[in-house]
């Protein structure tokens, strides 16, 4: 829609700063999506950083276990409040964008700390019959995924708890428009590594294509 606004948070996790692989292609998605919000006309886009290796959060505290438990006398301080800061950035996003490296088969620590914060029975999801359900409307989420060995194809080596531990994780936020770009055995050296990125390039331009320029129109 003209004139409207495009809101992306984008989730750091790598503490290799600009040399990392998941850094670098989660920032080369934000800069696809926000090239689709300019091509739809849309007036602003907002891209909100939230950067888990130069910031760390802090693990939830007693405030916050002591509310979820639904314990008289916690007040909406410590995690707790950080909690509310971190869900409200998700819930004004249009599009989350994920760069994390594989940590030991499975999310690194600081992204972990964040899906504890965000993962909240009562404000973002609720437990029914059926099981848990979300409480945020699903929306894209983009997770670029660097990993030194292999865990994808005839050539996996190692096993894979970070892909399922977040579809779990999100998809009982509500999120379930998950796509994932790997981007593994990035110690192979460089003709591998960007080999990978060809592939992973041609993987984003699937999911988001580059819409095609309006050719100029010629002076009368």
């Amino acid at each position: 829609m003209s004139g409207a606004s495009t809101n992306i948070l984008h989730i750091v996790c790598s503490p290799r700063g600009d040399e990392s692989q998941s850094t670098r292609f989660s920032s080369k998605i934000v800069e696809r999506l926000l090239a689709d919000s300019a091509l739809a006309g849309n007036a602003r886009a907002d891209v909100v950083v939230r950067d888990l290796a130069t910031s760390p959060l802090p693990h939830v505290d007693s405030d916050y276990a002591h509310a979820l438990a639904g314990r008289p006398g916690a007040h909406d301080t410590g995690s707790l409040a950080r909690s509310d800061l971190l869900i409200a950035e998700l819930e004004r996003a249009d599009a989350i964008v994920i760069g994390t490296p594989m940590h030991n088969y499975t999310v690194p620590s600081s992204l972990k700390a964040w899906i504890d914060h965000v993962l909240r029975i009562g404000r973002t999801f609720v437990p029914t019959p059926e099981g848990k359900r979300g409480l945020l409307h699903d929306r894209p989420v983009y997770v670029a995924v660097a990993s030194g060995g292999m865990y994808l194809g005839e050539h996996a080596g190692q096993p894979d708890f970070l892909t399922p531990y977040l579809e779990a994780a999100l998809g009982t936020l509500g999120l379930s428009l998950l796509h994932f770009f790997p981007l593994q055995g990035m110690v192979r050296g460089e003709e591998a590594v960007a080999a990978v990125w060809r592939e992973a390039s041609a993987l984003l331009d699937a999911h988001l294509p580059l819409a095609p320029l309006a050719p100029y129109a010629l002076a009368a």
